[in-house]
C-alpha cells in the first residue's frame, strides 16, 4: 500500500510538472505570436505612406512638366506669327507690270516742281509728288519733258530706273540738262511742259530760279533721291 500511495504522489508530481511546462511553452509560443502580429500591424502603415509620397508626385510630375511646356510653346509660337509685318514705303513693280490692282500713275495724279540747282551747273530737279490718297505704280522711264524752244522731247540720260509703286506723299525725282557749256546760243525759258507717257496730255510748270538759257535737253529716268537724279 505504501508503495502504491508513493507511486501515485509521484505520478502527480509528474503531470504537474508537465502541466507547467505546458502552460510555460503555450505562454511563450502566444507572446511571440503577438510579438509577430504586432511586427506585421507595425510594417503595414509605414509601407503604405511610403508608397503613396513617392509614386503619386513622381507619376504626376511629368504629366504636369509636359503641360506647362506645350502649353508655353504654342503660345509663343501663336503671338509670334500673329504679329503684322510692317510694310516698306515703296515697293518695286513685279515683273508683269501688274501689282495686287494698283493702278498705273497718271500724269494728273501728281503734283510737280521744277527747281533750277547749283550743282551741276545748267541742270534743274524735276520733283514729282503723289498728291492722291492711293498708292500708284510710277513708270521709271517714260517720262517726257518739253522745253519751249526746243524742237520735240528732251532726250533720255543716264541708266533706266526701275518702276516702284510712288505711295500717297512719297516723292519721285528726275534731273534735266537744259543748256551744254560749250554750246553757244539758246532761248530763254521760265517754265516746262511735264507728262509722264507720251499718250498723256503734258502739265506746264513753272522753272523755280529760273529763267534759263536753254540750248539742249535731256533728263533721266525717276529716282528716288536728288542726289541719284543729279548725278548725270
Amino acid at each position: 500500500m505504501a508503495h502504491t500511495a508513493r507511486s501515485r504522489r509521484t505520478t502527480a508530481a509528474l503531470a504537474a510538472l508537465s502541466l507547467g511546462i505546458l502552460a510555460t511553452l503555450t505562454a511563450c509560443n502566444g507572446d511571440a505570436e503577438n510579438d509577430a502580429a504586432a511586427s506585421g500591424t507595425h510594417a503595414s502603415p509605414s509601407a503604405t505612406p511610403a508608397d503613396k509620397n513617392t509614386a503619386t508626385p513622381s507619376s504626376a510630375d511629368p504629366g504636369d512638366s509636359g503641360s506647362g511646356s506645350g502649353s508655353g510653346s504654342g503660345s509663343g509660337s501663336g503671338k509670334t506669327s500673329a504679329s503684322p509685318s510692317t510694310p516698306a514705303p515703296s515697293k518695286p513693280a513685279s515683273d508683269d507690270g501688274q501689282d495686287g490692282g494698283v493702278g498705273m500713275c497718271e500724269t494728273a495724279d501728281l503734283s510737280y516742281k521744277v527747281t533750277v540747282a547749283s550743282r551741276p551747273v545748267n541742270h534743274a530737279l524735276l520733283t514729282a509728288s503723289n498728291k492722291g490718297s492711293d498708292p500708284c505704280l510710277l513708270s521709271a522711264n517714260e517720262l517726257v519733258i518739253t522745253i519751249p524752244g526746243l524742237d520735240g522731247a528732251a532726250e533720255h540720260m543716264g541708266p533706266d530706273g526701275k518702276d516702284w509703286i510712288l505711295e500717297p506723299g512719297q516723292n519721285a525725282y528726275a534731273g534735266i540738262l537744259f543748256s551744254r557749256a560749250d554750246t553757244a546760243g539758246g532761248k530763254s525759258a521760265d517754265k516746262m511742259a511735264v507728262a509722264l507717257t507720251a499718250s498723256e496730255d503734258p502739265t506746264t510748270v513753272p522753272i523755280n530760279g529760273g529763267p534759263v538759257t536753254v540750248n539742249d535737253g535731256q533728263v533721266t529716268s525717276f529716282f528716288g533721291t536728288a542726289e541719284d537724279a543729279l548725278t548725270y
